[in-house]
């Protein structure tokens, strides 16, 4: 049976998503098999397709791989018919999802149409049958320390009425300025406790919600931001001047359809980099947009979400201000947020260790990109990302800043990204937007570029003409200190990316090439593969400084090098000159760093397989368990990695430069947002590093 906490409240509108989500995360970072439990789900047929949207949020965590119906226990209807025999499929149905997992969140009912006290006794019931110590979640908005603290002695009553235990307790929403007062209030003996700030932006309502509350439709802009919060309302009723005046980041402006010069005047301000960007227009009173407007939106390609309703302003504005908000699957904002916030005021590690929740050997691909994250967030770096007005580049900086990964820099012009932004619906509050054609930058960078191009007939006009490029303003940014680390690749080749690199940034002392390494992320471990992105052909000592190199990379992220030269011979099964390369190589590599462990020539087979390794070379160290591969050259490694990628189904991370003196990391142009993410997290691991010597 997997190790287990119920996540219970005492009320509705706590916020228990918030911490269920939290918890999912940080078991994801110790445990490879995690799952999600509702003992009583809820069926909201209109909003979630008859789905309870708590579990639907939950089971599309990457870290569970049950469907939703696994792990569903009984509905509201059949604990009214009959609570006994609800109590029993409940247990049932959680120990087939235990006895499948590591570890298994619980997540409480929801206080939908049973009385408080009643809800929160069985709720306390079912944990305690199920042998699952208790999260209690406070709801803290507008209630004092004492009012908290007498909350948790009602309920700590209540559980030792119903045979539960208590191991953990979270005020949530409370005012910021009393976190730790609120968390003293609730703590008791023996029992860990911790306070949440109230995040507005967690129980904001999208702009589907308001849609739906209003009765409306979309009559212009893009469906997919629909999604988008709204923090805020203005009504329209002034002329555009002062309705400028009143906007706010993420708010919906309510306004007549026969306002057009509101609905033009609203829309430039959302694209232009001097006013907030809002979350959309609902138009009432029934009115239509005159089709002459309609054409306008077609035309410049409005993505602004623009809802029309039958409903007056009245009615409208008591029908948007009743909305809550919810956080769901489909609210990326919303999850990066609570994920955030619960890192920043819960102790995690703390938390599992109460629960006895120990660390696995196997490390996922899931729990891997954690230890990036988890790492570049306790020493953030800044890193420039050069293609700023691509749509990848700008929603993986929305999850990076939202995540406190980075400080960023974004190069290309200010209002088209902002304007970039505004349309894709990414917030870039955080970052910085630097145009390639800053004059005072150009004039430093060119006279730093030139100084050291001279010698190869650059001259300084010619100079300020190439800094201009912005994969060399990025990487002059990162050799002067105005950034870490400089992230690049979506758009443009490996080539473009890195030689600016080459010319600049230069190699550490004693490495004479750069190449790079791709984390290899299987099932149950994580391996590296080098050089499957730079270099053709290496030389003998080329490739023993790509196997030192990837060494001390696997070493750096928690991969224990064991390194094998690959080659199509074992030993001295073999001859030619590619074997004699590798044979080189090897030798060079156990001269120059005499501590690591290094086998080559070596077949991917004997390095891999242990049973194939005892038939080979019985004696080695590394046959059989080898965790940094080594390629003979760039056509064998990267077709491998590509085929172990979509073979295995490997999740493959990279490539990651490595030899230079500072950061610079190449994408791959089919590069995902979350390829993205997890690049710049480890640019960033890289500059901290750096800076520590």
């Amino acid at each position: 049976m997997g190790r287990s906490v119920y996540v219970a409240s005492f009320e509705g509108y706590t916020g228990k998503s918030t911490v269920a989500l939290g918890l999912l995360e940080q078991l994801s970072r110790r445990v490879g098999r995690v799952g999600v439990f509702r003992p009583v789900v809820r069926a909201d047929v209109a909003e979630h397709a008859g789905r309870d949207y708590v579990l639907d949020l939950l089971v599309s965590h990457d870290a569970v791989t049950l469907s939703y119906d696994e792990c569903a226990g009984v509905t509201y209807d059949e604990v009214h018919r009959d609570p006994t025999a609800a109590l029993d499929r409940i247990v049932e149905r959680y120990h087939q999802v235990a006895d499948r997992c590591d570890a298994v969140v619980v997540v409480g009912s929801d206080y939908t149409d049973v009385s408080a006290p009643t809800e929160f006794s069985f709720n306390a019931r079912i944990a305690a049958n199920l042998g699952a110590p208790v999260l209690l979640v406070l709801n803290g908005s507008g209630r004092s320390p004492a009012d908290l603290r007498a909350m948790t002695s009602m309920a700590v009553g209540e559980l030792k009425a119903q045979h539960g235990t208590l191991f953990a307790v979270v005020a949530n929403r409370v005012d910021e300025a009393a976190v730790i007062e609120d968390a003293e209030a609730i703590t008791v003996p023996g029992v860990l406790a911790y306070a949440l700030p109230e995040e507005p932006i967690l129980s904001a309502p999208s702009v589907a919600d308001l849609m739906a509350a209003c009765d409306g439709t979309l009559v212009s802009g893009d469906a997919s931001l629909l999604a988008r919060e709204a923090t805020g309302f203005v009504v329209a009723a002034m002329t555009l001047p002062h309705v400028l005046d009143r906007l706010t980041e993420g708010a919906v402006v309510i306004t007549p359809g026969d306002r057009p010069e509101i609905v033009l005047g609203v829309l430039t301000a959302h694209v232009s980099a001097t006013f907030p960007q809002i979350s959309g227009i609902v138009l009432n009173g029934g009115i239509p947009l005159a089709p002459q407007v309609v054409r306008l939106l077609e035309g410049i390609g409005a993505t602004m979400p623009i809802v029309a309703t039958d409903l007056g302003t009245h009615a409208t504005t008591s029908a948007l201000n009743a909305v809550r908000g919810r956080l769901t699957r489909g609210s990326a904002r919303k999850i990066a947020t609570a994920q955030a916030l619960f890192d920043a005021y819960v102790d995690g590690d703390a938390l599992l260790d109460r629960l006895e929740v120990a660390r696995t050997d196997a490390v996922t691909p899931l729990m891997f990109e954690h230890q990036l994250i988890d790492r570049a967030v306790s020493d953030r770096r800044h890193v420039v990302l050069p293609e700023g007005e691509e749509e990848r580049i700008l929603r993986a900086a929305d999850v990076l800043l939202r995540r406190g990964v980075a400080d960023l820099t974004l190069l290309g012009d200010p209002r088209s990204i902002s304007a970039r932004a505004a349309g894709l619906g990414v917030d870039l509050d955080g970052a910085r937007l630097v145009s390639p054609h800053d004059e005072e930058l150009v004039e430093r960078f060119a006279k730093e570029y030139h100084a050291r191009r001279r010698h190869k007939g650059v001259d300084l006009d010619e100079a300020r003409a190439i800094v201009t490029d912005v994969s060399y303003f990025g990487t002059l940014m990162v050799e002067l200190g105005l950034a870490d680390g400089m992230v690049s690749g979506a758009v443009h080749t490996t080539a473009h990316t890195i030689r600016p690199a080459f010319e600049v940034v230069k190699t550490l002392p004693g490495v004479s090439v750069v190449s790079s390494v791709f984390f290899m992320c299987l099932e149950n471990q994580v391996l590296v593969y080098g050089d499957c992105a730079v270099n053709p052909d290496p030389t003998a000592e080329q490739l023993a400084d790509i196997a030192i190199s990837s060494a001390a990379t696997a070493a750096s992220f928690g991969v224990e090098p064991r390194v094998a030269m690959l080659s199509y011979s074992t030993g001295s099964s073999g001859s030619g000159t590619d074997v004699e390369k590798v044979s080189a190589a090897t030798a060079l590599v156990r001269q120059r760093a005499p501590g690591l462990l290094v086998e080559g020539p070596i077949q991917y087979d004997a390095a891999i397989d242990a049973a194939v390794a005892l038939t080979k070379l019985p004696d080695s160290p590394v046959a059989g368990r080898a965790t940094v591969f080594v390629f003979p050259d760039l056509n064998t490694g990267n077709n491998t990695y590509k085929a172990v990628q979509r073979s295995a189904g490997a999740v493959a991370v990279g490539p990651v430069l490595q030899g230079l003196r500072k950061p610079v990391n190449d994408l791959s142009r089919g590069a995902t947002v979350r390829d993205i993410v997890n690049t710049v997290a480890i640019t960033a691991i890289q500059a901290q590093l750096a800076a520590r010597g």
